[in-house]
């Protein structure tokens, strides 16, 4: 849960920023521009936000955010509960309220100073050179000579067409049946047993399915990134068994599971790639892997003569995606280097 005070602390520290007070109410400013502002019981924050973008917002979220009163909602405002944001979901909310309202050189310069990067702080994002492309093909020689390499992944597609919906529970139970075949060992519960992993999967994606970014990794935003950053935290969290033998679905199948989801933007990892190029597994950890995933996949496009779609097949993975080869290519570097 956000608290004031933590608003405070990290207001204060964007450039040009004001604390007033006016008529019992916290305000932050620059110059003469409210970019956030509080009710007098503090329960309330308001900040702004584009009009256009409000009302899907609080489709998505009702519980969380909701219109201001009818005299701002002709600005580009909307109000959030502060007992319902995490500190992450504040940090945004503050930062990118602030961003509208100072000019662009300001906001440029105070997102190249890596003191105030939240992911920096948490997570630094790893200096590796992107692989070329005949190290990728390389690693897809790999792959292509394990037996059956695609045959779950296939199969998953055509059961779920056209796209995963989790809302399904088909489609919960073929994630599950793939996540298995993958090595997440998520037990299968025996008849009249409670079935955490199919009802927990479903609340998630009633609350984070519609907000998953479809971008493709080259072309994911930062927002795209903390978005899928704290679907993550959120799907890694969720209990998969009850009794003696609890457990939470874990950060690796958490991975599997988006990029089953969003395979075009998802490059997902496992325990041993997570722990050599991050040192966590976190949500800041797992941003800063799709950023990480994001720079070598612009890179091999300035490389390449061919878009993001046509890698695949130019390094002989054609049934995956550019984020699914990266992945490999870490696999084969990392994973299948560990001592057995």
């Amino acid at each position: 849960m956000a608290t004031i005070e933590e608003v405070r602390q990290l207001a204060r520290s964007l450039p040009r920023t004001e604390e007033a007070v006016v008529r019992d109410r916290v305000k932050f400013r620059v110059g003469r521009i409210v970019y956030i502002s509080f009710s007098k019981d503090e329960t309330t924050m308001g900040f702004s936000f584009p009009k256009g973008e409000r009302a899907a917002v609080i489709a998505s979220e009702p519980e969380k955010f909701r219109m201001p009163a009818p005299t701002s909602q002709r600005f580009n405002w909307l109000e959030a509960r502060l007992d319902a944001l995490d500190a992450t979901e504040m940090e945004e909310i503050v930062i990118e309220a602030w961003r509208m309202v100072v000019p662009k050189s300001v906001a440029a310069d105070r997102l190249r100073d890596t003191r105030f990067d939240r992911d920096a702080q948490a997570s630094a994002l790893p200096s590796l050179a992107a692989p070329s492309p005949a190290e990728l093909r390389d690693a897809a020689r790999v792959f292509n000579g394990f037996n059956n390499i695609d045959a779950s992944w296939l199969r998953l597609l055509d059961t779920t067409q056209p796209a995963l919906d989790l809302s399904e529970e088909d489609h919960r139970t073929a994630l599950l049946r793939w996540l298995n075949s993958w090595g997440c060992r998520i037990r299968y519960p025996r008849e009249g047993e409670p079935a955490p992993f199919n009802t927990g999967v479903e609340g998630w994606w009633h609350d984070c399915g519609a907000e998953l970014p479809a971008a493709s990794l080259a072309a994911l935003s930062d927002r795209d990134i903390s978005t899928l950053a704290r679907a993550y935290a959120k799907l890694a969290a969720l209990p998969v068994a009850s009794g003696p033998r609890a457990r939470s679905l874990g950060p690796t199948a958490a991975a599997k599971a988006l990029y089953a989801l969003r395979p075009r933007g998802v490059m997902p990892w496992d325990s041993a790639i997570a722990g050599e190029l991050h040192g966590a597994r976190d949500a800041a950890a797992f941003g800063n892997h799709l950023r990480l995933g994001r720079s070598w996949a612009q890179s091999l496009l300035r490389v390449m003569s061919v878009a993001e779609e046509g890698i695949p097949e130019a390094v002989g993975r054609p049934s995956v995606s550019l984020a699914k080869i990266l992945d490999e290519y870490l696999y084969v570097k990392i994973t299948m280097a560990e001592p057995r």
